[in-house]
């Protein structure tokens, strides 16, 4: 809006205030209840590789104080959350048998959002990959990545499907592909994969699409 020399913004009354997070950045519990090694595990424990050497395996320990954790959204009056789901703590070998504890984990965690008059949007990947794929396949450098994690969508989807109506399929695909593979220096995001040439970088994301 053109106020004469002044102009003024207004969000439409159907915008959506919220917060959100990402797995393995506040589940922390990363080898409890069935979980296996993300890329991101890795990527952690190398020496340099992270600010102070900072990792995953605790963090917010949101896995064990989610229900605290929705009691804070409720004292700042959020409405909306959105939050990811970690394909390795699903399916923790990337493909095949499905993770029962995993999924109830995250059912837990959404009833008590609904519970709480807090709408949940799922993120269902936010460059988590499992690392039994990055070290069978290299992950996203090949074409099987996207069938498995299709597979990995449906177990979610079939699972939380009747609780969750609100889905993100991928988070910022640049991060996960042009930071996680490089050719001229080492990548700064997990997996941390030197390649050969900029064509494959490029295949990572082309997979990703």
């Amino acid at each position: 809006m053109n106020n004469g020399d002044r102009i003024s913004y207004q969000f439409p009354d159907n915008f959506l205030w919220g917060v959100a997070t990402a797995a393995y950045q506040i589940e922390g519990a990363a080898s409890e209840g069935g979980r296996k090694p993300s890329v991101w595990d890795t990527f952690s424990g190398i020496p340099g590789k992270v600010l102070n050497g900072d990792t995953g395996t605790v963090a917010c320990d949101h896995y064990h104080r989610y229900k605290e954790d929705i009691e804070l959204m409720v004292k700042l009056g959020i409405k909306d959350y959105r939050f990811s789901i970690a394909w390795p703590r699903i399916i923790p070998d990337g493909r095949g048998k499905v993770n029962q504890e995993g999924v109830d984990f995250y059912k837990r965690l959404v009833d008590c959002l609904l519970d709480h008059g807090i709408t949940p949007h799922a993120t269902l990947f936010h460059w988590d990959s499992p690392q039994a794929l990055e070290d069978k396949y290299k992950s996203w450098l090949s074409r099987q990545m996207a069938f498995d994690f299709a597979d990995y969508v449906t177990a979610v989807v079939t699972q939380l499907g009747d609780r969750i109506t609100n889905w993100m399929t991928i988070n910022e695909i640049m991060c996960f592909t042009h930071l996680g593979y490089g050719v001229d220096q080492d990548p700064i995001h997990a997996p941390g994969r030197r390649v050969k040439s900029m064509k494959q970088v490029w295949q990572t994301s082309h997979h990703a699409l």
